[in-house]
Order: C-alpha cells, then sequence, then structure tokens
C-alpha cells in the first residue's frame, strides 16, 4: 500500500517536495508507480474508499463508525463524524453512541473495517 504518512508543517511539504521531484516515464502516475502495479491498484482501490462510511472494530471491543478521510504507512486511519459504539458487554452500551467528531484508529487496534455498501439492497456493509 502507498500512501502518505501522516506528517504536519514542514515534514509534509518536504515529502510532498520529494514526491514532486521524482521523474515521470512512460505509463507512471504522479508518484512515479507503475500504473498497472500492485502498489497503483492498492492506492486506486483506498482512493475508491475515500468520503465512505465506514465501521472500525477495535481490539478493546469498541466499533467506530465514519467517514473515511486517509489512511498512512502504518495503518492509521482517520474518520470524520466518528462515532463510538461500546461493547454490548458495557452498562452502557444501551445508551446512544458517543460523538466524537474527528478521529484517528491506531493501526495496530483494527479488529475489522467495512464499507458501507451505496446500495439499499443486500446488507448495508461488505
Amino acid at each position: 500500500m502507498h500512501a502518505l504518512p501522516l506528517v504536519q508543517g514542514a515534514a509534509l511539504t518536504l515529502v510532498l517536495l520529494s514526491q514532486r521531484r521524482q521523474v515521470v516515464h512512460g505509463s507512471q502516475d504522479s508518484d512515479g508507480e507503475r500504473e498497472d502495479s500492485p502498489a497503483a491498484r492498492a492506492r486506486q482501490q483506498l482512493e475508491a474508499l475515500l468520503n465512505k462510511t465506514m465501521r472500525i472494530r477495535m481490539t478493546d471491543g469498541r466499533t467506530l463508525v465514519g467517514c473515511f478521510l486517509c489512511t498512512d504507512r502504518d495503518c492509521n486511519v482517520i474518520l470524520g463524524s466518528a462515532q463510538e459504539f461500546l461493547k454490548p458487554s458495557d452498562s452502557f452500551s444501551a445508551g446512544e453512541p458517543r460523538v466524537l467528531g474527528l478521529a484517528m484508529v491506531p493501526g495496530h487496534h483494527i479488529v475489522s473495517i467495512e464499507v458501507q455498501r451505496e446500495s439499499l439492497t443486500g446488507p448495508p456493509y461488505l
């Protein structure tokens, strides 16, 4: 998987500048990857998931539902408009979900990711 790491400020500028300096030859995309390479296909699949609603189950039993905004090389995921659902054994699980807003989910805590289907037929998540 090829994605930009989550960096801020000057570090982000350096990453972007170093990628711009790559020479693009033949059938390569803007990041210097061949368009038919596995990395390019994986990147296209990730880009197709942008702004889709995802359900992420975490190692501690919590579930986050939100809009997929980005990921990085460590498989950390950023969700927008995220809501947290507690595991069923918690005493507060009968209540409403907790609104988090923008949330970063560490990749090492992710158990599974489900993407919401766009059509109304079939199960709501893939």
